[in-house]
């Protein structure tokens, strides 16, 4: 017997049964269903026919409309399929790919029904669900990422996806760049240069691309970045895209950038407290020097002919001393180790006071001009320093204007706070300051502007010292030199000086009765003195002065040598010692011989300011290099404070 066509595909239907094939209505209704479909979901045709199709689906599916859509995606497409989770009619799930395939009348062609083919997929779902789970992990890992900037670029460099993390980064949304090139969140110079290209291309050969540099938000604003570019490629190696991260490093940058401004800060003070040690080391030998030169140019006055030629050649020979005697306090200035004598001085009248030795040191071309408030507090300084400091900032300022020009000096009152350009403590300070219309300076001259020796103006033109010597001297005095200077726009200096107590003593103590002429310096009664110093020029040279003033004079190289001398029996009325010698300093040696008699006069030659805080009483300082005059008049105090001593011996 034979089967008709329509029962032969009735007949193949029914024999498939790893395939839920049936029919459904255009609005869903099942109206056929064969036994794959009675295996997949479990039902029977008769508990299956005139049922709806969306109750496989799951309630979240059903509540979201998906039983509909797949049916309006069908019509609309001409076949819908889908993957997702389906019920058995005992509730359990099972994962089904499912096929919808419109029907239309052959005559007319509007939608009769739908054949929908279904398949039991679980064996291979956990693989699929896994890597979709996997996925949108990753997808919310990335999204959830606010530290750091995550998005893709494609093949040429256009964004591609952003995450939250660009976005609070950058300040773009992600429809503001999707599509947009990269290169516009570069710094214009960067840009300019074509940084953001080579950067893709390195990603692109080498597989990776690392650096930083300055990146700009929406809002203009920059921030240092560090980034990351990795190439992305499929199964047959073709660059697919980039993976880029970026991160906001600002704060580490400023960190690094101020730690290395402060290893600058503090190497260039360790360079300066270098340079003051070997300038105070150096003074203090030159000193000695000029102490045998002087000391013995003197003497020799007295035995060379009164003929005019050689009272000039003597009288330039001293002058040469003397000038470098100038040069060592400049020196010791810069070291801070010149002895000052400081008390309150009014600036303005100072300044003042100068002024026609600075119209006359500077000459007719340069305008000199002043700018002081009407109520200024006194200043605690030496005022002869402060005065030399202040001529050779302005010879400075009248070398740098070489066409002639404007100096202008002035003062202003200041409460320097915490945290100060200054970096000095609190407090109130007066700002003086002598500003040039010169040449200027650049940042690499300025950091050495205040060392001793450099200089710009040439060979034989200027030791370099002046403004080495103004910079010791407001360190020296609890203050601070500070330098503002641009190439072609001048140069300020300021001297920071503190303010001086309102009981500070105003007045400088008078020397009454100093000889005037050198015929005078003669002993008064005949006394013995002890001179010590290791410098046997120096100690020569102070025992022919002394001896030419009358005193009866012995003299030792060491401060063991002076006790030993005094414990043999030695006669002494006045000691004359210096300070820095190996071993035992005069310091000490003169509290020792305080022990052994507690008023013997003595003097403590130095050419240092800095001496121990523990000192004995009534010590006189004798600051070197001296002359005879200085020397009478050391011992002249000296005797006047402790009064007449029993010999000892």
């Amino acid at each position: 017997m034979s089967i008709s066509g329509e029962s032969k595909y009735r007949l193949l239907v029914e024999a498939i049964t790893d395939y839920a094939i049936y029919y459904l209505e255009p609005d869903g209704r099942i109206t056929s269903w064969n036994a794959g479909a009675e295996r997949c979901y479990g039902l029977s045709a008769a508990q299956a026919m005139g049922d709806n199709f969306a109750r496989f689906y799951t309630s979240e599916d059903r509540a979201a409309g998906l039983p509909a859509q797949a049916l309006e995606a069908a019509v609309r497409d001409g076949r819908h399929e889908s993957h997702g989770w389906r019920l058995h009619s005992d509730g359990s799930r099972f994962w089904a790919q499912v096929v919808l395939d419109p029907i239309r009348d052959e005559s007319d062609g509007h939608l009769v029904g739908f054949a929908a083919i279904a398949r039991d997929s679980s064996k291979g779902q956990p693989a699929e669900e896994a890597l979709r789970r996997s996925q949108e992990q990753l997808r919310l890992l990335v999204q959830g990422v606010r530290d750091y900037a995550i998005y893709m670029l494609d093949p040429d460099g256009c964004v591609a996806s952003w995450n939250a993390g660009a976005e609070r980064i950058k300040g773009y949304r992600e429809e503001e760049v999707l599509g947009k090139y990269f290169g516009n969140f570069y710094a214009e110079q960067d840009a300019s240069l074509g940084q953001p290209a080579r950067n893709l291309a390195i990603a692109r050969e080498k597989g990776v691309y690392e650096g930083e540099g300055w990146r700009t938000r929406k809002d203009g604003t920059r921030f240092w970045a560090h980034v990351v570019i990795d190439r992305l490629t499929d199964d047959n190696g073709k660059v697919v895209g980039f993976a880029k991260i970026t991160r906001d490093v600002t704060e580490k940058k400023q960190a690094e950038d101020e730690l290395l401004a402060t290893r600058e800060a503090l190497f260039q003070s360790q360079k300066t407290e270098s340079i003051g040690q070997l300038t105070g080391g150096v003074a203090h030998d030159f000193n000695n020097l000029l102490m045998a030169v002087m000391g013995n140019l003197e003497l020799l006055r007295k035995w060379l002919p009164s003929a005019p030629r050689p009272q000039m050649l003597l009288d330039n020979a001293l002058a040469g001393a003397q000038r470098g005697a100038a040069l060592t306090q400049r020196m010791l200035a810069f070291a801070r180790r010149q002895e000052l004598h400081p008390r309150p001085v009014e600036l303005p009248l100072l300044v003042h006071g100068m002024a026609d030795l600075l119209r006359r040191s500077l000459g007719p071309e340069i305008r000199i001009g002043t700018s002081f408030p009407l109520q200024l507090p006194k200043v605690l300084i030496d005022s002869n320093q402060m005065e030399l400091a202040l001529l050779n900032l302005a010879v400075n300022g009248r070398d740098a204007m070489s066409g002639g020009g404007r100096l202008e000096i002035g003062a202003r009152g200041e409460y320097v706070a915490e945290g100060h350009s200054t970096a000095l403590p609190p407090g109130e300070y007066v700002c003086l300051w002598v500003a040039d219309e010169g040449h200027g300076m650049d940042n690499a001259t300025i950091n050495r502007a205040t060392e001793p020796f450099f200089t710009t103006k040439g060979v034989g033109k200027g030791t370099g010292l002046g403004l080495s010597m103004a910079y010791g001297l407001a360190e020296q005095s609890g203050g601070r030199l500070l330098l503002q200077s641009q190439p072609g726009r001048g140069t300020t200096v300021e001297i920071w000086l503190p303010v001086a107590a309102a009981h500070a003593d105003a007045q400088q103590p008078a020397a009454a009765g100093d000889p005037q002429d050198e015929g005078e310096l003669q002993a008064s009664e005949p006394l013995s003195l002890l001179l010590v110093d290791d410098d046997d020029l120096v100690l020569l040279s102070t025992m022919a002065m002394a001896e030419d003033m009358g005193y009866d004079v012995h003299g030792v190289l060491s401060a063991e040598e002076a006790l030993a001398f005094i414990d043999a029996g030695g006669q002494v009325d006045v000691v004359v010692t210096d300070q820095a010698m190996p071993g035992m300093p005069g310091s000490r040696l003169a509290r020792h011989l305080r022990e052994r008699n507690p008023g013997l006069p003595i003097v403590l030659a130095s050419g240092y300011a800095e001496l121990p805080m523990d000192l004995v009483p009534d010590l006189v300082r004798l600051g070197k290099p001296f002359n005879k005059r200085d020397l009478y008049r050391a011992i002249s105090d000296a005797q006047g404070q402790v009064g007449v001593t029993d010999e000892i011996g």
